[in-house]
């Protein structure tokens, strides 16, 4: 298709402003303020993926971001259908995920008359953007994009909003892109201190029982290469937070698995036994440090992320390196030195032994961990998505991640009805790969409207429900704090799953005993069709290990059920 240069309107340019950033999908819902874009759009080398919720759109280009390193992009119209992508742009802005949102706007001549679908959406996501514009100018719209897109996806990544008046993308323009950007406010810093590192070197070199902790800063600056190499040099063991699963392979055998509330005992204790904190990527958040005064307190701390507000935030820091992950530790690399703990590293060893993950098999009733160690053993390559509560601490614990991109999760906002809609933008981003999205019973019901999406479009993607009939993370706090009054958290009986995914034109498929969970899982990877799978498990089964909101991480309770 032709790309023409001269006079055209706003909504032609915005398409061409998404031509020359090399977007080819996009997700939205359309609406009386963005019909001039989608008038072009009826024609554009772009494909438009029609979801049935405006949230539903924003976790789907989140999830499209997370497995290709792109920026996603996704759009709405004015009012509720901006309102309606809030939820997707703060979950998309506490785990750092590159995205560029488009709403529409009521005319300029009308914003703040209380116009019919106007809603102040730039002054409603001020807090949970990077940065947003309300468009005056259609001259301005090619250097907002090329801005937009920069910020999005530069520095600690994230989402960026474009509000559009409905005259602007009307309005004509003669449009031309720039070809760089310039913000003298905006200077991420990408090197580091050399002196730092060379610091931080010799903190390393002095340790005797070094922890190396990293989050998902590794996967967004592509450092898992040198973050496999660092351990292997100083022969440090590694612990990655809920976002940074994947970025160290989990069959190698420094891995510790998952740090904090639902980490392994084994990452925990090591962090309380550690003199050395090596925290890449991190945010020290309060799912993984409990107790803040009792965490890691014997270890002097080197934490290195891009992000400088985040260095000291929560925990003191000894050696603080501001700057991309992948610069830094490709630095750092240069002046560690081959080293070696054995009293250490057979510490380690003897907790892995003495307390792996664990749960009570049973011949009787489906487990839910079982189900995870099914499915990886089925298809362990496979790009994994989750909602939020057990079933995604038990995929976090069960599942061997062994490469970047392939855990998709909501971690900091913990959004429920986030899974389906990341893993449709998960599937078409990664199309090659099988895409399971591990849901529980009531997260499921929060976007299962998105089967009509996923059988329209024809995307492939597997529904795995991990069906107790409780929102068990929820009931699980009830049994334990609260005397088990499970005030409201019954979700028994709500509805038949297969029968829905039938009625949407999809696959339904059920397990009600372990001898049926493989069977089914293969079923579904060989059908190649969208699948639903109701897994009707042990009802009151609670994640364990369990560390109790506010305690030190290294008082750990054992909650395994019989």
């Amino acid at each position: 298709m032709s790309r023409p240069t001269k006079n055209m309107t706003g909504a032609r340019a915005l398409i061409e402003c998404l031509y020359n950033e090399g977007v080819n999908i996009i997700f939205g819902y359309p609406g009386g303020q963005v019909l001039p874009i989608y008038d072009e759009l009826y024609d554009a080398d772009i494909r438009h993926i029609l979801v049935r919720h405006e949230q539903a759109a924003a976790h789907a280009a989140d999830g499209y971001a997370r497995v290709t390193g792109k920026t996603g992009v996704c759009i709405s119209t004015s009012g509720p259908g901006a309102t309606n992508l809030v939820t997707g742009i703060a979950n998309a802005y506490m785990d750092s995920v590159p995205m560029v949102v488009l709403t529409g706007q009521v005319p300029s001549f009308m914003i703040g008359n209380d116009a019919f679908q106007e809603a102040n959406i730039t002054g409603i996501t001020l807090p949970i953007t990077k940065h947003n514009y309300l468009l005056t100018d259609v001259k301005e719209l090619p250097r907002i994009f090329k801005e937009a897109f920069h910020i999005a996806s530069t520095g600690r990544q994230g989402p960026v909003l474009i509000d559009l008046p409905k005259d602007i993308t009307m309005a004509e323009i003669d449009f031309s892109y720039p070809d760089s950007v310039e913000l003298r406010g905006y200077k991420p810093t990408i090197r580091g201190n050399i002196q730092q590192v060379k610091r931080a070197a010799a903190e390393i070199a002095k340790s005797t029982n070094p922890v190396i902790y990293t989050g998902g800063g590794i996967i967004n600056s592509n450092a898992s290469e040198e973050l496999f190499k660092l351990a292997e040099t100083i022969m440090a063991p590694v612990t990655t937070t809920l976002t940074g699963m994947g970025a160290f392979p989990a069959d190698h055998p420094l891995f510790l698995g998952m740090p904090g509330m639902h980490g392994t005992k084994y990452a925990n204790y090591a962090i309380q036994e550690s003199d050395l904190l090596i925290a890449v990527g991190v945010r020290f958040d309060d799912r993984v440090t409990g107790k803040i005064a009792s965490f890691a307190p014997n270890a002097r701390v080197i934490h290195i992320d891009i992000d400088p507000a985040e260095i000291s935030k929560n925990v003191r820091v000894d050696t603080p390196i501001v700057g991309d992950a992948k610069w830094v530790l490709e630095s750092l690399l240069k002046y560690v030195k081959k080293c070696k703990s054995e009293l250490w590293l057979d510490k380690i060893k003897q907790w892995k032994k003495e307390y792996p993950l664990h749960y009570v098999k049973s011949n009787e009733i489906i487990k839910p961990q079982y189900i995870i160690e099914q499915i990886c053993e089925a298809c362990g390559d496979a790009i994994i998505v989750t909602e939020v509560g057990q079933h995604q601490m038990w995929t976090a614990q069960y599942f061997k991640f062994k490469e970047p991109r392939t855990f998709i999760t909501s971690g900091g906002l913990g959004t429920m009805g986030y899974g389906f809609p990341a893993a449709i933008g998960a599937k078409l981003g990664r199309p090659d790969k099988v895409v399971f999205d591990i849901a529980g019973d009531g997260s499921f019901q929060m976007s299962s409207q998105e089967l009509a999406t996923v059988v329209e479009n024809d995307i492939p993607v597997i529904v795995a429900i991990i069906n107790n009939g409780y929102l068990g993370m929820v009931r699980q706090w009830q049994e334990l704090f609260f005397e088990r009054r499970y005030s409201y958290t019954t979700m028994k009986g709500s509805v038949d799953f297969v029968k829905l995914a039938e009625a949407y034109g999809a696959l339904g498929l059920r397990a009600e005993k372990p001898s049926e969970v493989r069977s089914v899982i293969d079923e579904a990877i060989e059908s190649g069709r969208p699948t639903v799978i109701d897994f009707i498990v042990e009802p009151e089964e609670n994640v364990s290990p369990m560390v109790p909101a506010g305690a030190a991480i290294s008082e750990i309770l054992d909650l395994e059920r019989k």
